[in-house]
């Protein structure tokens, strides 16, 4: 018993016509769909039985009936695709896998995100949790510091130590420098009474040359006088001499000669005696008040020698110590000034590195605040993440429960006729929908090649293939292209070659039809 199958009203419609299938899950799962090619009936599946064109046969319920083949649908559809509609077929599969691109690039790009938002999570529950060491670096710069500081202040004393000496030094100095004005003036005063001195014995020397000349010539004057008076004595002699000879010739006088002559010898004697014994006094006399002069100005000139010795051994020996104080004062002046440039060195030095530690402790701090900055961006792009991600999943989940069949879904099938593919649609549940093939016909699942496209109410999930239907392994067919699109986001899962690539959102509009 054959039973006709009726065909169902042709709808047209201004715009591009589609057609549709649609799938519901529920407990008594049925699949519906609905073609136009031509003139050619569709086959539609349900739970009842199988139904096909208008010569399509059936199988009632009394018994096992013969079924009846309509050789119409066994022959080859004649599918007569337009070129535009290959063009914009071959545009959207471009344009899906540009999108396709770039959802996984940001698919990766969020994993990515979420793998350093992890990463750095736990490095700031990590640096949260861990205390922070404490840097041996301040505390061996201090300890350097207070070394440089000791130095500084040990120099600082050393300084005043050094000028206290100094001081000590030069008052000394200045005390032995009065003690040699005042040697210098004794010894100006002992060369002026050196001077008077030697003035005195070289006024004696000449006294004592010009009493020793007069005393040679009053010596020669006494041998002259001694000698004339000699000659005289022998003159008068010879005269008495020959007087007595007259004399003893003349007999007639009685004169006294000898006596005469005696006394005359006698008075001359005695004057002689005289003068002699005056010189001999007067010269000893002088002589002795000279040797007592020449003695008294020898001692004080032997005195005045040895004090212009001592005085002069006492200026040497000042003189030498005055050159070692000197020699002193520039050793310690010279220490002072290596000193000084020592510390101011050691000060430069210390200054130099005090301002390199707080340049390296402004840039780590600027580079502190530089990282904290980075770390609150991307505590902010991972916050943003987390919201997107948390309403990818609370979508998802919706989507979730749709499929699997607590949510209720509403099917609406549209079949249109004599158009180039089948179009549905589903709002608040998921459905698959698959395009149909163009021309006449009908269409079955496992062949056809066109695009699907769907509207949604609200939030939902699409599947769009192209054409084929249920291949074999994991997919829903192979070569689609789809589209959708939505308000705040979109999602679609686009099905070629038998993959699938998911996007979440928090909600969709509707998908575009093309």
């Amino acid at each position: 018993m054959s039973v006709p199958v009726p065909r169902p009203p042709a709808r047209s419609s201004s715009v591009r016509s589609f057609s549709s299938r649609s799938y519901t899950a529920g407990p008594a799962a049925r699949m519906s769909a609905a073609s136009a090619f031509g003139g050619l009936g569709g086959a539609r599946y349900g739970a009842g039985g199988l139904y096909r064109g208008p010569a399509a046969s059936c199988v009632s319920g009394g018994g096992i009936a013969a079924v009846s083949v309509n050789q119409s649908l066994l022959t080859p559809l004649n599918l007569e695709i337009d070129p535009s509609i290959q063009r914009v077929r071959k545009e959207e599969k471009e344009q899906i896998k540009t999108l396709n691109n770039k959802f996984a690039s940001f698919i990766d790009k969020v994993r990515f995100l979420e793998q350093q938002n992890k990463m750095l999570e736990t490095k700031w529950g990590l640096l949260q949790n861990q205390k922070p060491p404490r840097s041996n670096l301040s505390a061996l710069f201090e300890a350097y510091v207070g070394t440089l500081r000791r130095q500084l202040d040990s120099l600082g004393q050393e300084r005043l130590r050094l000028e206290a000496e100094l001081g000590s030094m030069q008052g000394l100095v200045e005390e032995f420098k009065n003690k040699y004005e005042e040697e210098i003036n004794h010894r100006t005063e002992k060369e002026n009474e050196f001077v008077l001195l030697k003035k005195d014995v070289d006024e004696a020397y000449m006294n004592k040359v010009e009493l020793e000349s007069r005393l040679e010539s009053l010596t020669d004057e006494i041998n002259f006088l001694r000698q004339l008076y000699d000659e005289e004595l022998r003159e008068l002699q010879s005269q008495v001499s020959d007087t007595s000879v007259v004399l003893s010739m003349d007999n007639s006088r009685s004169l006294d000669l000898d006596g005469i002559i005696a006394e005359v010898k006698a008075q001359y004697e005695d004057i002689a005696n005289r003068s002699r014994a005056e010189a001999e006094s007067m010269y000893q006399i002088k002589y002795e008040e000279l040797k007592t002069t020449a003695g008294k100005h020898g001692a004080d000139l032997r005195s005045t020698r040895g004090e212009i010795s001592e005085l002069s051994r006492l200026v040497q020996r000042t003189q030498a110590e005055i050159e070692a104080l000197k020699n002193q004062r520039a050793s310690l002046e010279a220490a002072i000034a290596e000193a000084e440039e020592r510390g101011e060195l050691a000060l430069k030095d210390a200054r130099g590195k005090l301002g390199e530690l707080e340049a390296a402790l402004q840039k780590a701090k600027a580079d502190l605040a530089r990282t904290l900055r980075e770390y609150q961006e991307l505590m902010n792009v991972k916050l943003a993440l987390d919201i997107e991600i948390a309403t990818y999943r609370k979508l998802l989940e919706g989507e979730e429960c749709r499929m699997s069949g607590e949510c209720q879904s509403s099917v609406s099938i549209s079949v249109v006729g004599g158009s180039s593919s089948v179009g549905g649609g589903y709002g608040g549940s998921s459905g698959v929908y698959l395009g149909g093939g163009g021309g006449g016909g009908g269409m079955g699942f496992g062949a056809g090649s066109g695009r699907g496209s769907c509207n949604t109410g609200g939030a939902g999930f699409c599947y769009s293939l192209g054409g084929g239907g249920f291949g074999t392994g994991g997919g829903f067919g192979s070569g689609g292209a789809g589209f959708c699109s939505g308000g705040a986001g979109s999602n679609s899962v686009v099905v070629g070659s038998g993959s699938i690539l998911k996007k979440n959102s928090s909600s969709m509009s509707g998908c575009r039809r093309v």
